[in-house]
């Protein structure tokens, strides 16, 4: 049976699976459709009980908010997902005692924030990923972001992290409700 011409694009890919290597567990691969590439995970590994600070990668299925660029340096990505430009003054608040805490902030530079707008080229462009959103609860993490790869796949603070190349190939064939399942 042939498809309806006003059926629309087909959906694209609705989960991404994370699983930790067995020799580091600091790294592990991703998982898209049949495509199995390497990725860096926190410091701590996978962890169950997420707290701020811990350098662990929640094991969680956390849906894709929102992708944030850096337009200095990429030209917008191409994905069905909402898209931000990455402003000089864009921080993630990780002070657990700012009642911002976990949530995009404006602000000059400081000291309890994640700067978005990076020297590095770590958050040229950042998939927000919906941990501890539903409700804030404090402590809990925060900025937990799927974002750009160090050369050798060196631990993220708790983040997961890709090539660039990755990004470029996955980000058009994601579907708006995609979720990254850690386990």
């Amino acid at each position: 049976m042939k498809r309806a011409e006003n059926a629309g694009p087909k959906r694209g890919l609705t989960r991404l699976r994370v699983v930790r290597s067995v020799r580091d567990r600091r790294k592990g691969f991703l998982i898209a459709g049949a495509a199995i590439v390497p990725c860096a995970l926190g410091r701590g590994g996978i962890v169950v009980a997420k707290r701020e600070g811990d350098g662990g990668t929640p094991r969680a299925g956390m849906p894709l908010r929102r992708v944030f660029y850096r337009a200095d340096r990429l030209p917008r990505p191409r994905c069905l997902l909402p898209v931000r430009r990455i402003d000089p003054r864009d921080a993630w608040c990780d002070d657990m005692a700012d009642p911002r805490y976990n949530r995009l902030i404006r602000r000059p530079p400081g000291e309890a924030e994640e700067r978005l707008a990076r020297a590095d080229h770590l958050y040229d462009v950042i998939v927000e990923l919906g941990w501890n959103d539903a409700p804030v609860r404090r402590g809990h993490g925060s900025a937990i972001f799927w974002h750009l790869a160090r050369p050798g796949f060196t631990p993220t603070a708790g983040c997961v992290a890709v090539t660039r190349q990755v990004f470029a190939r996955l980000l058009p064939r994601l579907s708006r409700d995609c979720v990254l399942m850690v386990r």
